[in-house]
Formats: structure tokens, C-alpha cells, sequence
């Protein structure tokens, strides 16, 4: 697979950012920022996304590892909504607490 990305680095670079984004939306971004400053930022994920191609392309596992981090939220995720649900069908015994 290692060798698949090194032969197409613009789709490693795409797949890079893209969970790169998904992981600093979900984990970092605590509130909605001004135009001018969410550009910035995304421009430095870009920046950084292209760092992280150059390990890729080395030999390291960047993109597994990112995938593996977005795995794990989606699990998380998923665990909330389960736990949620439960929850919204049991009944509350307000003596209990």
C-alpha cells in the first residue's frame, strides 16, 4: 500500500488533508471562527499536510495512522449514540441518585 501512495502523491496528499481536517474539526475546534481566520487555518493544515506527504512518501505510516485516529472517533462516536439512545429509553427514578 506503501507503494501504491509513493506511485500517486497528489491522492495521498488529498486523503492527508482531508483526514487531517476531519480530526482537527472534531477534536480542536471549539467554536466558530471569522472567515479570514478559518482560512488561515486551513492553509496552515495544508501546510502541514504537505509535511506529513513527505513522511509518507519516506516510508512512515501516515496515512494508516491517521485513518486508525479517525477509526477510533467514529467508534467513540457511535458509542455516544448508542449510550444516548439507552438512555433516552429507560426511565428516571428521581429517589435514585
Amino acid at each position: 500500500m506503501l507503494e501504491w501512495f509513493r506511485a500517486h502523491p497528489w491522492i495521498a496528499y488529498v486523503l492527508i488533508f482531508v483526514l487531517l481536517t476531519y480530526v482537527y474539526n472534531k477534536v480542536f475546534r471549539a467554536r466558530k471562527l471569522p472567515l479570514l481566520k478559518e482560512a488561515v487555518i486551513y492553509l496552515l493544515l495544508a501546510l502541514g499536510s504537505l509535511m506529513l506527504l513527505f513522511f509518507q512518501l519516506a516510508g512512515l505510516p501516515i496515512i494508516l495512522s491517521l485513518s486508525v485516529a479517525v477509526g477510533l472517533m467514529l467508534t467513540l462516536r457511535l458509542r455516544y449514540f448508542v449510550q444516548e439512545r439507552i438512555n433516552k429509553g429507560k426511565p428516571t427514578d428521581p429517589g435514585k441518585e
